[in-house]
């Protein structure tokens, strides 16, 4: 029963109706019965602000989980992502240099500091985990959060250095109320990036069986990999930069779709996508609802949620191993 809910066609469903009523929820008053008699002022709201915080809630929340598939088929681990390698925190520290050294930096040139960080850091926990032998897959992600823990640190410590603190508290949790005309759409960005994944799904299936595997079938596994972690440190820049720290979306919604629609990247690809905004939509509604008129940032309730389904996958995988 659950599996047929993981169809491209009940998932576009379901996403189409949650958009619809994110774009209906929130402390103005637009009713969905007067969409055709709207005054200037909440014809403005809805276009304005509504609409673009629809829209950057699917791009991010697509974006991040194809990143976690990519990431945990090139590494052949269920439990890395974009949070569990230290991406995010890499991207992060990428954000606070460009605004200690160009303080006058826009947009563009933030997401260019985060992009190069976030693949200088991906390639360094990538040369970690290849260098290291690990008897059980755990170790890996554990690997990545400590090196992520170590990256915010001195993040931080630079801050407080800099007096950059608040500036870029911004970004260390999700956040989609400052989604509006004019700030979201550098997330289109990532729809090019994205079709590029799509036509690299089947190398990068074929990259997870391993370098010698892939080299036996002519594949060139070096460029395949660099391809795949470069587009999803990229990727993960652009949330990053956008949006700020949604963590745990990259890391259970692939696992939930690979429990109930297999392991293979080129079918499974656009099941996680859809997954992945409807999971980030879910959260963010919950956030406005829950204390309304207030609003608890998504990034919270993501961490919340995603906290307690990591720590579901990682008993499961212990009672497995067992």
């Amino acid at each position: 029963m659950v599996k047929h809910l993981f169809r491209l066609d009940v998932l576009f469903v379901l996403l189409i109706v949650l958009s619809i009523a994110s774009m209906f929820v929130g402390v103005s008053a637009i009713s969905i019965t007067d969409i055709f008699s709207l005054s200037e002022y909440q014809q403005n709201i809805l276009f304005s602000s509504r609409f673009p915080r629809t829209m950057a809630i699917i791009i991010a929340g697509a974006a991040l989980a194809v990143c976690g598939l990519v990431m945990q088929q090139l590494t052949r681990n269920k439990f890395v992502s974009p949070t569990t390698a230290g991406t995010t925190e890499w991207a992060q520290l990428g954000i606070l240099l460009g605004m200690i050294f160009f303080p006058a930096i826009s947009i563009f040139g933030r997401l260019g500091f985060a992009t190069v960080l976030a693949v200088l850091g991906t390639l360094l926990f990538m040369r970690i985990i290849t260098s290291i032998k690990f008897k059980d897959v755990i170790f890996v992600p554990l690997i990545g959060l400590m090196l992520g823990s170590v990256v915010a640190s001195v993040t931080t410590f630079i801050a407080i250095r800099e007096n950059a603190l608040q500036a870029i508290s911004g970004w260390m949790h999700g956040n989609f109320a400052m989604m509006t005309t004019g700030r979201y759409e550098i997330m289109y960005i990532t729809i090019p990036m994205f079709i590029i994944v799509m036509l690299f799904a089947s190398r990068f299936t074929v990259a997870g069986m391993g370098e010698d595997f892939s080299k036996n079938l002519g594949l060139n596994y070096k460029f395949v990999l660099n391809t795949g972690l470069f587009l999803t440190a990229a990727l993960t820049a652009v949330i990053v930069v956008s949006v700020g720290l949604l963590p745990f979306l990259g890391l259970i919604v692939p696992n939930i779709v690979s429990i109930f629609r297999g392991d293979h990247l080129k079918n499974t690809i656009l099941i996680t996508a859809l997954v992945g905004a409807i999971f980030v939509m879910i959260c963010d509604i919950i956030g406005r609802i829950i204390i309304y008129p207030y609003e608890v940032s998504v990034g919270l309730v993501i961490a919340t949620v995603g906290s307690g389904i990591f720590l579901i996958l990682i008993f499961k995988r212990a009672k497995h191993d067992r």
